[in-house]
Formats: C-alpha cells, sequence, structure tokens
C-alpha cells in the first residue's frame, strides 16, 4: 500500500486527471476552479500536520489521536446494524431498516459522522481540499479488511454519481475521488460510468427520511453489464440510505449477485 507524501501526491495528481475528465464533460465549465483548488492543496502537502488538530503527522494521514479518537465508537462494542451499521444504541430493532428494509445487503462505515469526523469531512467536500481523499479511503480501506465477512475477491467498486449542479459547485464529486482512492488501496476494479444519474433531482439536506426514499426513486440506472457480479457501491456519507437503496436496487434489478455499500461515514439515528 503507497502511503506518505508519495501517496499523497499521487492521489492529487490523479484527482486531477479525474477533474480535467469531469470539465470536459461538463464542456470545460469546472476549468474556472482549478487555480482555486489546486492552491489549497499546496499548505496541506507542504506541512506534514493532521487534517484535524494540525499536528505533525505524516502526510496525508491523521495523527495517531485523532485517528483513535475518530475510531474509537466503532471499536467500542457497541451494537450496530448488520445491514446499514446504524449505531443502535440501545434499541432492540434498527429504525432504518424497520422502516421499509433496503436493497444492499450490508453497509461497511469507516467511523460515524459525528465529531471530529464530520469536520474531515467538511474539509473535503466544502472546501475542496483533495488530500482528504486519501485519508477518507485509507480509513475506509482498513474498515473494509476488518469487516467479516470480507468482501469477495472479484468485487467491482462503483460510486454514487454527483448531480451535475454539485459538480458545478464543487467542482468535483467526492464519492468518486474516494472510490479512486479506495481502489488502489483495495487492488479492486472501479467502474465509474456503471451507474448513471437519471436527473439531477433537489438537494436532499432538508428532506426527512420518507422523502429522501421517495426522492430517490428511479434518480439512477444501470450502464454495464452486472449480472452475477459481486458490487460495492461507494460513497462519503450515508444517512437515511436511501440513495444507497436505490442504486442497490437497479443493480440488482440488472442481475447483480450482491451489492455492499462501503461509506466513509454513517450518520447516527
Amino acid at each position: 500500500m503507497r502511503t506518505g507524501l508519495v501517496a499523497a501526491t499521487v492521489d492529487i495528481i490523479m484527482a486531477y486527471l479525474n477533474f480535467l475528465r469531469e470539465s470536459a464533460a461538463a464542456g470545460g465549465t469546472l476549468l474556472r476552479h482549478m487555480p482555486r483548488m489546486l492552491w489549497r492543496q499546496l499548505p496541506a502537502m507542504a506541512s506534514g500536520l493532521c487534517d484535524l488538530c494540525q499536528d505533525t503527522s505524516k502526510a496525508g494521514q491523521l495523527c495517531e489521536d485523532c485517528r483513535a479518537l475518530l475510531l474509537a465508537p466503532m471499536t467500542d462494542g457497541s451494537a450496530r446494524c448488520a445491514v446499514c451499521h446504524l449505531r443502535l444504541d440501545g434499541r432492540m430493532h434498527c429504525p432504518d431498516c424497520l422502516n421499509g428494509g433496503f436493497a444492499f445487503d450490508r453497509v461497511i462505515a469507516a467511523f460515524d459522522y459525528a465529531a471530529p469526523g464530520d469536520l474531515l469531512i467538511h474539509y473535503f467536500k466544502s472546501r475542496g481540499r483533495f488530500m482528504c481523499a486519501g485519508v477518507l479511503a485509507g480509513l475506509l480501506a482498513d474498515a473494509v479488511a476488518d469487516a467479516e465477512p470480507c468482501l469477495p475477491e472479484a468485487t467491482i467498486l462503483v460510486c454514487v454519481p454527483s448531480s451535475r449542479a454539485a459538480v458545478l459547485r464543487r467542482g468535483f464529486n467526492p464519492a468518486a475521488e474516494i472510490a479512486r482512492s479506495l481502489s488502489g488501496r483495495l487492488r479492486l476494479a472501479y467502474r465509474p460510468e456503471w451507474v448513471v444519474r437519471t436527473r439531477d433531482g433537489e438537494s436532499q439536506t432538508r428532506l426527512n427520511r420518507r422523502e429522501r426514499r421517495l426522492h430517490a426513486r428511479s434518480l439512477f440506472r444501470c450502464a454495464g453489464d452486472v449480472s452475477g457480479l459481486h458490487v460495492a457501491i461507494v460513497d462519503d456519507v450515508l444517512t437515511t440510505g436511501s440513495t444507497l437503496h436505490s442504486i442497490a436496487l437497479t443493480l440488482k434489478e440488472a442481475g447483480a449477485a450482491s451489492v455492499c455499500g462501503l461509506v466513509v461515514a454513517r450518520t447516527p439515528y
């Protein structure tokens, strides 16, 4: 596995190549983001500081203290849903799965979407810090390696496609950057073109659980031959599972043998 400054540099180079590809697909309109986004990466690359506490750390990695704090809720022995990985906090049944069940078979998550992990994702998604993609993918790769049962060796990675409006706003697709980096770490094939949005739709930020599931219906289509394959959908944050459910349903209707969700963060109920 690549580590340190070399890995961080490779991640950023690959991210910008992907950025150029997405810009070409958008008619070149993303190129105006390039100077600003590149400038944001230089201090982090040169500093060798932890993305969370700014203490000394290996380039492209969290310091040991922040990493331990981030992963503590995942390693404290608390009960979690075997399907959607929600922390149950004393509940007998998972409230998300009771609300209708999911088309995906299970979810593997690196950490909970709560402090301090939510700040790391904010830096990545809202401040355009590409170096965080490698950090997040590394944490998710470790979670996948520790998961039982393990992923099938021939699992194919896909990502949740961003809406055109979101790509134009951010300049990149966060899930795609994590998936690309994760593919190299897990040595699994990555096929971003296999899941396509059928329409942009509205932002789900202000929608409740029922509204999110209704909104995600028929939002995606399968553009690849997944017959008999094991597929893993990569995303940054799982909130209600509606988007993951919609894509998994599409993939299974197209013949996928199994569908797993690989998410960096799982939002508490």
